[in-house]
């Protein structure tokens, strides 16, 4: 399984970071192992002092396809998820400064939180899904793929220019504006059209 992630897909988000808006979807990958195991809490790792959380729309590709055309891009996903690619924040602007890769500050043991898929058909339009974050209960993160800069099936097509896509690899369509620093004993919730289908503690 291959977890593919598009970076500054929120123009709101881009701006908050201070980042350049890009010409083409930014790409970076998480290893399976970065994957956290169902009903496990996420601990924040000794080498940072600033995880940010970033929620996501995930995809999850149900059978084999390499240089797929946008317009048949949704054929090669059934479902839609949720998901939170944790970022130490600290870390990446420091990689970020020397001009160097991502990995470690976003690619760690347990910094993909993968929650429930639920069946495409359940959703009228890829290109109008909103979905939250809550932290202890308020709100933080709030968005809708009406919203990306790249839709879901042109980000398929895009990845599958330069990665065969197989089944049961994920991908991260990117964050909206919110992202933040969590905290020990923190409790994230995450909803698709107002259905929870995350729930985790921070250690």
């Amino acid at each position: 399984m291959k977890i593919i992630c598009i970076g500054r897909n929120y123009v709101n988000h881009i701006a908050e970071l201070n980042n350049e808006r890009p010409d083409e979807p930014v790409i970076f990958m998480k290893p399976d192992t970065a994957v956290l195991p169902k009903k496990t809490p996420f601990t924040i790792p000794e080498f940072t002092n600033d995880v940010h959380h970033e929620v996501e729309i995930l995809v999850k590709i149900c059978k084999v396809g390499k240089y797929i055309d946008s317009k048949f891009s949704h054929k090669y996903y059934d479902e839609i998820g949720l998901g939170i690619d944790f970022t130490a924040r600290d870390v990446q602007n420091k990689l970020k400064e020397k001009g160097l890769p991502w990995e470690k500050a976003k690619a760690f043991d347990g910094s993909a939180i993968i929650g429930d898929f639920l069946p495409k058909n359940n959703f009228s339009s890829t290109e109008n899904i909103t979905f939250e974050l809550k932290n202890n209960g308020s709100t933080v993160q709030k968005g809708n793929t009406s919203h990306m800069l790249w839709k879901i099936d042109e980000i398929v097509s895009y990845v599958s220019q330069y990665f065969t896509l197989k089944k049961g690899d994920i991908i991260f369509t990117g964050t909206p504006e919110g992202v933040a620093k969590v905290s020990p004993n923190d409790v994230l919730e995450g909803f698709i059209e107002n259905r929870k289908v995350i729930r985790l503690h921070i250690k």
